[in-house]
């Protein structure tokens, strides 16, 4: 039976209601638009649509993937951030919402006519570095990441939004390739580092824990590892006046600050979510 578009999306968000996904409508909304070619409002617009029987397959498949557990991101090997579309490979985390904020967070401090250097640590799928240099036309950014394959993905992304002139891949670990005696350093060091305790990983949603690496969630035994690392280092490499933008745990900013503090850094802000939870910590070298 051939089905319309309108009905090819509702068969497949009752299905993912019934397996209790919970964000059920969304995950099918976005697994039909983007199969189909269209954008998520324009599943309306098609409503009576037919649907090609190969298309129909391929949802299908799609369909019982995320049934399975696999989050829509790693099935359709893309991702939505800051109204732009990431590719993803399997070293590469799936770029979150809450990591919109850093976004916000540098936009808001930089003015957008001047030329700014950003070092972007961890970068992954490039989600943050793209996005800053989409946003910031005058900006130079080096990405930096320990996987070669991750930062071959976010070499694909800074080409697909046309900033790949501007973006400067590094494989290293976090900032062990830059010499303290550098003699300018960035306007801006970013990162949404690995912060996840050893202990409870885990604990983590299954879904976080089988298709996300590793690499990009375990932050050691505290937690901490990454932020003792980036800051010790930011301290001696940003340029007087730089900042710093980390992206941290809900009960990390107390501790973080305390590492900035420690580093002699000042004008240190916690920014929250919006779910009130502490999101982003950013700070100043005096």
């Amino acid at each position: 039976m051939t089905l319309s578009v309108g009905q090819l999306y509702l068969q497949v968000r009752d299905r993912f209601r019934a397996a209790g996904l919970p964000t059920a409508d969304l995950d099918a909304k976005i697994l039909v638009s983007t199969v189909l070619g269209t954008s998520v409002s324009g599943l309306v617009l098609s409503e009576d649509t037919e649907v090609e029987d190969n298309s129909c397959r391929d949802i299908g498949i799609k369909t019982e993937l995320r049934i399975s557990g696999m989050p829509v991101g790693r099935i359709l090997g893309e991702r939505d951030f800051y109204g732009r579309r990431f590719l993803l490979n399997k070293a590469t985390l799936e770029p979150r919402p809450d990591t919109e904020i850093l976004i916000d967070t540098v936009l808001a401090r930089t003015p957008h006519d001047k030329v700014s250097t950003i070092w972007d640590i961890g970068t992954g799928s490039g989600a943050i570095a793209v996005t800053l240099l989409a946003e910031l036309p005058f900006s130079q950014m080096i990405a930096i990441d320990l996987s070669e394959e991750a930062l071959g993905c976010a070499q694909k992304n800074a080409q697909l939004h046309q900033v790949g002139d501007r973006f400067h891949p590094l494989c290293a670990d976090y900032l062990s390739a830059f010499r303290p005696d550098l003699a300018t350093g960035p306007d801006w060091i970013v990162s949404n580092p690995p912060y996840i305790r050893k202990d409870v990983l885990g604990e983590l949603d299954p879904e976080v824990v089988r298709h996300d690496p590793v690499l990009a969630l375990d932050g050691g035994e505290s937690g901490l590892d990454a932020y003792v690392a980036i800051v010790g280092d930011a301290a001696h490499l940003l340029q007087t006046g730089g900042q710093i933008a980390l992206e941290i745990g809900y009960d990390q900013g107390p501790a973080v600050e305390k590492q900035l503090r420690h580093h002699a850094f000042g004008a240190i802000e916690i920014i929250k979510d919006l779910s009130g939870n502490d999101r982003v910590v950013t700070a100043r070298r005096l």
